[in-house]
């Protein structure tokens, strides 16, 4: 028999706040998150993109000092994501070998590994620190994560770019329908915000180049979009079963429906322009847990700003939604957050839980001037959802053609 599958504690860390709160409140209110780089590093190597969303609170004013010295920066974030959304999950009471952590981050440690290799060049093996291996490993912010918490369930990762942590919370829902757990605490982080992954994508034109004026710089769907905002931080969900939730008297922000997993097999970088594979995760994505595509509401959306990016999701969701696609509210949180890559996933997942509590909308900013070719009912204030239940996706997609898609839906008793 299907379980219901419920989100009952977020813990955020973002370029919008250091908290869920404060991020929450800051999008509402139709900030950015973004600002130009003061390191520096950005004057001495002479970086095209000289700007970026930095997380707006530092791990040392957090975590403690042993923490932040034997942690990356991306599970400096995750640790304190994952604790936030601990407590506001009610710290639940749970068998440890039945909690399971099932995390992501779409590039991994990549300010320990640069250091560390420039520690031995400039000094020698002998100063390279035994910690190095532990911290920039992929799973080092699953690690933090469970044994933070004991979990003793399984800690898992998740690797596939910029679709990574939407992909975690699919797997999340999977874990729980098997019964492989009564509590998965689901999520991504991301810290990527160095001079080698800045040069990188701007070297690709993946980023926007407004220098001059970066709160404007993410804007999708605009027609002078050039690029997104490389962005940092961490977002974590706790899910588990209904029937756990309700025994200890969980607040539940939403229902998880279920997530869906397709690839391009098109090209390292590009998305497929007619976005198929994508369109099949949407479709199986609500399709799956027994919902018809005509129930979807709300759409938070992958937009990332990018001139290709944008327009390929765009086919897919006219694909799967045809005409009725005017009349679905689409959102483009990128804008105010930059792109966490491998957190952005979790983090848009988040806000789509929030606002499926809240019943309202969270608004995409810098949109001018749509795109005549995009034809979509882009919300770009506070919307009101009303008081009818509604079914929202999340949709993310990452380079090597990974594309992961959840569907959650307002709770009801």
């Amino acid at each position: 028999m299907t379980k219901r599958i419920v989100v009952t504690g977020i813990g955020i860390t973002s370029p919008l706040g250091g908290t869920t709160d404060e991020t929450w409140t800051n999008l509402l209110a139709g900030k950015s998150g973004a600002s130009p780089l003061e390191q520096p590093w950005v004057e001495e190597l002479g970086l095209p993109v000289t700007f970026a969303a930095q997380a707006a609170t530092k791990s040392v004013d957090v975590l403690a000092r042993q923490e932040v010295k034997r942690l990356d920066p991306s599970s400096q974030f995750a640790l304190t994501a994952a604790r936030e959304a601990w407590a506001d999950a009610g710290t639940p009471e749970v068998d440890p070998e039945r909690l399971l952590v099932d995390w992501a981050t779409g590039i991994g440690g990549v300010w320990t590994l640069l250091d560390a290799w420039d520690t031995l060049r400039e000094k020698g093996p002998r100063r390279v620190l035994p910690m190095t291996v532990p911290m920039l490993m992929p799973n080092g912010p699953a690690a933090a994560i469970g044994m933070d918490l004991g979990a003793r369930g399984g800690e898992r990762t998740v690797v596939s770019a910029c679709a990574s942590s939407t992909e975690s919370l699919a797997n999340a829902y999977d874990h729980l329908q098997q019964g492989l757990a009564d509590v998965v605490i689901a999520g991504g982080s991301e810290a990527a915000i160095h001079p080698l992954p800045l040069a990188s994508f701007a070297a690709m034109q993946a980023l926007s180049k407004r220098n001059d004026d970066p709160t404007v710089a993410s804007r999708p769907y605009d027609v002078d979009r050039d690029g997104f905002v490389l962005g940092e931080g961490a977002a974590a969900l706790v899910v588990e079963t209904l029937e756990h939730a309700l025994a200890r008297g969980a607040k539940i922000y939403a229902e998880l429906l279920g997530g869906a997993v397709t690839s391009d097999a098109y090209h390292i970088t590009a998305p497929d322009p007619q976005g198929t594979a994508a369109a099949r995760a949407m479709r199986a994505a609500v399709e799956n847990a027994g919902y018809s595509l005509d129930e979807v509401g709300h759409i938070n959306a992958h937009a990332t700003s990018t001139p290709v990016g944008d327009i390929a999701e765009y086919n897919a969701l006219r694909a799967v939604f045809g005409d009725r696609l005017g009349e679905i509210a689409v959102t483009a949180t990128k804008a105010s957050t930059g792109h966490l890559l491998g957190g952005a996933g979790a983090i848009e997942a988040a806000f789509t839980a929030k606002a499926l509590a809240e019943k309202v909308i969270p608004p995409t900013i810098n949109l001018d001037n749509q795109d005549p070719a995009i034809e979509l009912d882009v919300v770009t204030e506070p919307r009101p959802l009303g008081d009818e239940p509604v079914l929202a996706i999340s949709n993310s997609f990452g380079f090597g053609g990974h594309n992961a898609v959840v569907a959650l839906r307002t709770y009801v008793a």
